[in-house]
């Protein structure tokens, strides 16, 4: 079975849209969410091809095939994330310079998001967090499906 398009996401649609059917997973790291094409294994042992026809990058929930018993959706492993919250714009500002300088990728999020605060989230690294241990900016790390992939930031000088 080769899937080709997103039908929908499972989080935006009403909850009977999806009511009576089997869940059948296709489980990503986050990594792997940016390729259009792919092999791979659902949670029930179907080898399926994604062939993308857009380049429109997967999400967590979405829906790649439907019929009237099942549906398989993409499920997305945590990723291993630094959830940093600086206490001023000073801060903030200083901080997504020095990791702009190391070309890492940022995702930021507001107080109504489920952090539940004004945070950048970098994937982790280690000497990211010897810097904010450094600098005594207030960080944690975490396990998190995070809603748009991280990118290798790629760059010229």
């Amino acid at each position: 079975m080769i899937l080709e398009s997103v039908i929908a996401n499972k989080y935006d649609l009403d909850a009977a849209a999806l009511e009576g059917l089997h869940e059948e997973k296709i489980v990503l790291p986050g990594a792997e969410l940016v390729k259009r094409i792919q092999r791979v294994t659902t949670d029930h042992g179907r080898d399926v091809g994604i062939r993308l026809s857009t380049a429109r990058d997967l999400r967590d929930g979405d829906v790649l095939y439907r019929d009237d018993e099942n549906y398989i959706v993409i499920s997305v492993l945590p990723t291993d994330v630094l959830v940093i919250a600086p206490r001023s714009i000073r801060e903030m500002g200083t901080v997504a310079h020095n990791l702009g300088n190391r070309h890492m990728q940022a995702q930021f999020f507001t107080a109504e998001s489920d952090y539940r605060a004004e945070v950048m989230v970098v994937q982790y690294d280690h000497t990211i967090e010897d810097y904010l241990r450094h600098v005594d900016v207030p960080y944690s790390r975490q396990d998190r499906v995070m809603p748009v992939p991280f990118r290798h930031a790629e760059h010229t000088h």
